[in-house]
């Protein structure tokens, strides 16, 4: 835990396009938080960076970040590469590590990242903001009431265009590609609203390059007789997909956008009271997440998205893309 009453001073490795969305504004409505330091490969950009959202310090490198004594976490979206080396080290420094999702290129590196935070008395986890959001709660909620019934099918879809194929997401020397950036939340929501890891009944590919899929989907097979698919694209026919399903012998629940709800999100219920549409709060996810991250850090409470939760997610896709035919992602 942090010291008490004073806020979380977070540190930014890299200045990467996501960060003011899931770091930077919720920080500012956020009491309990401050970020205070960036560092990223080219000093200049980290200090256009800093002066843009109004960051104090800029340090020459990732390495002069993680030994900043006046931090006490980290927050790492940098490419998934990279994700497993600076959560590494960053823990080794003795900070607290939000890192973006995946959390690491593969099983056996999240693996390897989970013993050694369980090894300290840091928080290490992994920002699958939607899991903090009164959406998914509550999706969590009415499965767990048992008025869908036994669970018959279980959905998820994140699927957008990507056009730009220079972007590192479709570089495979840096853990890229459609199943790691998208379908990495399908499959954390399967298995979420599933109940637990399904195993893989068969896998298929459309391909950017050889090693690099544009889309993927999968059919799923839980344990306890359900069945599940994911799919995902960069691009694709399906151009724009963001949804979940989960049935049951008594019922279903469709999820529209559970990924960003704050920007517009459905959550429509049929069981035996009839059909409704449930709607919630517009804040961000983001800020969700953010609140859950402080919370455990300073007062030592749970959270969702742990290095265990993480081994199971990355084992699945490490699994998907065995019955693609395709290769594992390796660290950078």
């Amino acid at each position: 835990m942090s010291e008490p009453g004073k806020p979380l001073r977070v540190g930014v490795l890299g200045a990467a396009r996501i960060a003011p969305a899931a770091l930077i504004k919720p920080a500012k409505d956020n009491p309990a938080v401050v970020v205070s330091a960036v560092a990223a490969r080219d000093r200049s950009r980290a200090q256009a960076f800093a002066g843009k959202y109004g960051i104090a310090r800029v340090h020459d490198n990732y390495e002069a970040l993680l030994a900043d004594p006046e931090l006490d976490a980290i927050y790492n979206p940098l490419p998934n590469g990279l994700h497993g080396k600076w959560t590494r080290a960053a823990i080794d420094a003795g900070k607290h590590v939000l890192c973006e999702k995946p959390f690491t290129a593969n099983a056996d590196e999240a693996r390897a990242i989970a013993a050694l935070a369980a090894q300290s008395d840091r928080v290490v986890m992994e920002a699958f903001h939607y899991r903090y959001h009164p959406l998914a709660l509550r999706t969590e909620q009415i499965i767990a009431s048992g008025a869908l019934g036994r669970l018959t099918r279980v959905e998820a879809a994140l699927c957008f265009p990507l056009p730009k194929f220079s972007d590192i997401r479709y570089d495979y020397a840096l853990a890229g590609g459609a199943l790691m950036d998208a379908g990495c939340y399908a499959v954390h929501m399967v298995r979420t609203f599933g109940g637990s890891t399904p195993e893989v009944v068969s896998a298929k590919a459309t391909l950017h390059d050889p090693q690099i899929d544009r889309a993927m989907t999968a059919e799923l097979r839980f344990a306890e007789g359900h069945t599940g698919q994911i799919r995902c694209s960069m691009w694709s026919t399906r151009l724009l997909e963001i949804s979940t399903r989960v049935v049951g012998e008594r019922g279903e629940v469709k999820l529209f956008n559970p990924v960003t709800p704050h920007f517009v999100h459905r959550l429509t219920v049929r069981d035996a009271t009839g059909r409704r549409v449930e709607r919630f709060s517009r804040r961000p996810s983001y800020a969700y997440q953010l609140d859950a991250f402080a919370a455990a850090v300073q007062r030592g409470e749970p959270v969702k998205t742990t290095p265990e939760d993480a081994i199971e997610n990355m084992t699945l896709i490490d699994a998907i893309y065995r019955a693609a035919g395709l290769p594992l992602r390796q660290p950078s």
